[in-house]
């Protein structure tokens, strides 16, 4: 298996005079969570991280994890996630099945949920991890104020988490012919869709969570303190 991990990001939401990615989360930099949570695995021959060249950023980012590890690769990012992924996906190795792209800001994902994700996808050739949408979701044509068109049901709605995992092959082609600009593709379970693949759904983890503000790092504290990483 090959990991995408896109960390390309400005991290403008986030506020603050650094990178997200590099933001200290109980001590260890959150990037160097996400990357070792695949580092840690047999069955990872690759870990691409497709960043911002370190020219382009202030300050220059340090090594995502100490040490050296002959799995790690980088490749340039591009404007949106999708194009990042779509440049790191080339750098797979031929002889590599299936890819995992996995957010870099989510450095609380558990070996169990990978399992659980690989395993199905294994079955079904595409899988990935998300939440129940919880809030009442109105359909409007923003920005606000705007009319409400409809509410959607929100027993069909799912928020969508990642590791996404799926064939190498499928994504390849799937990004080869994406009938959308990519810099409207949201995640890679999209691209899958737009080229009449089937993605399942698993539950996913409440602790697996998106660093995008500063309220979310501590969120992600709080879980660690509790034993939850």
């Amino acid at each position: 298996m090959a990991v995408i991990l896109p960390a390309a990001g400005r991290s403008v939401r986030f506020g603050g005079p650094r990178n997200k990615l590099h933001e200290p989360l109980a001590g260890v930099t959150v990037i160097h969570r996400s990357v070792s949570a695949f580092l840690a695995r047999e069955d990872v021959a690759q870990v691409i991280i497709a960043t911002q060249p370190a020219t382009e950023m202030e300050p220059s980012p340090p090594p995502p994890i100490e040490g050296f590890d002959r799995r790690i690769e980088f490749t340039a990012g591009g404007e949106s996630r999708a194009d990042s992924v779509w440049l790191a996906l080339r750098a797979v190795s031929a002889d590599v099945q299936w890819v995992a792209v996995h957010d870099a800001a989510r450095p609380l994902v558990s070996r169990e949920l990978i399992d659980r994700i690989f395993a199905a996808a294994c079955k079904y050739g595409a899988a990935a991890p998300a939440l129940p949408v919880a809030l009442t979701v109105k359909q409007a044509d923003g920005p606000l104020p705007a009319r409400v068109g409809r509410t959607l049901p929100r027993h069909t709605l799912w928020s969508m988490q990642t590791p996404q995992i799926m064939r190498r092959a499928d994504l390849l082609a799937a990004y080869d012919k994406c009938p959308l600009p990519l810099e409207q593709v949201t995640d890679d379970a999209q691209v899958l869709e737009l080229a009449g693949l089937d993605v399942w759904l698993l539950a996913g983890e409440e602790r697996n969570l998106k660093i995008t503000t500063q309220a979310d790092l501590r969120l992600a504290e709080w879980f660690l303190s509790q034993g939850a990483g």
